[in-house]
C-alpha cells in the first residue's frame, strides 16, 4: 500500500474507534452495530469478555466503563505478569487491560497505555481516576511510533489491535525498541487462516473491522523474526470462532479469521542499534 492508503486506513480506525468511546460502551466486539436485544451494553460486554477468556473476578475489579467488548482475547492471562513489573498496553481503549495488569504488577509495578483516539484516552483516563488507579498512566500516540522510551518494559500487551495497523513492521519494530532485553510480547489479536480476497482487504470498513487488516500466522512470525524477536508463538484459539461469527459485522468473512495468543521475547543480548 501507498503511505496514502495507510494514512487513509489509519485515519478510518482512528474516527471508528472514536465513535465507539463517545457512545459510552454501547458496543460488542470489533462493531458498534453488533449490540442488540433487550440486555445492558456493559451486560453484554461482561458475557462476551467471558466467552473471549476473561475472569470473571477480574471483570467485577475495574470499572464496567472500561469494558467496551472490543477484544478477541485476554493478553493478561497470557503475559503471567509479577509484581513489580512495568507493561505497555497497545491500542488501551476504554483501559480494561490496562487495569486487570496494574492489579497484577502490584503497587511496585506500572502500566502504560497508548491509544490513537483521544476520545479513548479521555474515556481511559475518567476510568482510571474513577477506579482509584495509581499505578496507570494513558498517552495518546500511535503504535507504529510509539511516545515512550526504549528499554522500558518488561511486558507488552495489546488486544485486537495490531491487525489494526497498515504497517505491522514498524509495530513490531517499536515493541522491540520499548521492551527491555529478555522482555515479553503477550497478544491476542485476529488473525487470517486463509488468503484474504482483495475485496476484503482494500475495504475500508472491514479493516476497522478486524478483520482487513489481519495477517496470516506465517507472515506474523517472519513479521515478529525480522524485528528480532526469539522465542516465537503463535498459537490459534480455535474455540473462538462461534464468538467471533458472533461479534463480528459480516458473519461470512468473520470465517476466514480467528483469533490467535502470540507471544514473543527480546533477545537478553541484542545488538545496540536495535534499542535506540
Amino acid at each position: 500500500m501507498s503511505q496514502s492508503q495507510n494514512d487513509e486506513i489509519r485515519e478510518s480506525v482512528k474516527q471508528y474507534y472514536s465513535e465507539i468511546a463517545n457512545q459510552a460502551g454501547s458496543s460488542c466486539g470489533c462493531s458498534p452495530s453488533a449490540c442488540c436485544g433487550g440486555e445492558a451494553p456493559s451486560t453484554q460486554n461482561k458475557e462476551s469478555s467471558k466467552r473471549l477468556g476473561y475472569a470473571e473476578r477480574d471483570l467485577d475489579a475495574v470499572p464496567a466503563e472500561s469494558n467496551l467488548g472490543l477484544g478477541c482475547g485476554n493478553p493478561t492471562a497470557l503475559a503471567s505478569l509479577r509484581p513489580g513489573e512495568r507493561v505497555l498496553d497497545l491500542g488501551s481503549g476504554g483501559g480494561i487491560d490496562c487495569f486487570i495488569a496494574a492489579r497484577n504488577v502490584g503497587e511496585q509495578g506500572f502500566v502504560t497505555g497508548v491509544d490513537m483516539s483521544p476520545a479513548m484516552v479521555a474515556k481511559a483516563r475518567h476510568n482510571a481516576a474513577g477506579g482509584g488507579f495509581k499505578n496507570v498512566e494513558f498517552h495518546l500516540g500511535t503504535i507504529e511510533q510509539l511516545p515512550v522510551p526504549s528499554n522500558n518494559y518488561d511486558v507488552v500487551i495489546s488486544n485486537c489491535v495490531i491487525n489494526l495497523s497498515p504497517e505491522k513492521p514498524a509495530v513490531f519494530s517499536e515493541v522491540f525498541r520499548v521492551l527491555k532485553p529478555g522482555g515479553r510480547l503477550a497478544v491476542s489479536d485476529i488473525i487470517a487462516t486463509s488468503p484474504l480476497p482483495a475485496q476484503i482487504r482494500r475495504n475500508n470498513a472491514l479493516y476497522c473491522a478486524c478483520i482487513g487488516g489481519a495477517a496470516s500466522q506465517t507472515e506474523l512470525v517472519e513479521l515478529l523474526s525480522d524485528a528480532g524477536f526469539e522465542q516465537i508463538r503463535i498459537t490459534p484459539q480455535e474455540q473462538t470462532r462461534t464468538a467471533l461469527r458472533d461479534l463480528l459485522p459480516i458473519a461470512e468473512a468473520a470465517m476466514e479469521v480467528v483469533s490467535a495468543y502470540i507471544e514473543a521475547v527480546k533477545p537478553t543480548k541484542v545488538d545496540g542499534a536495535r534499542n535506540d
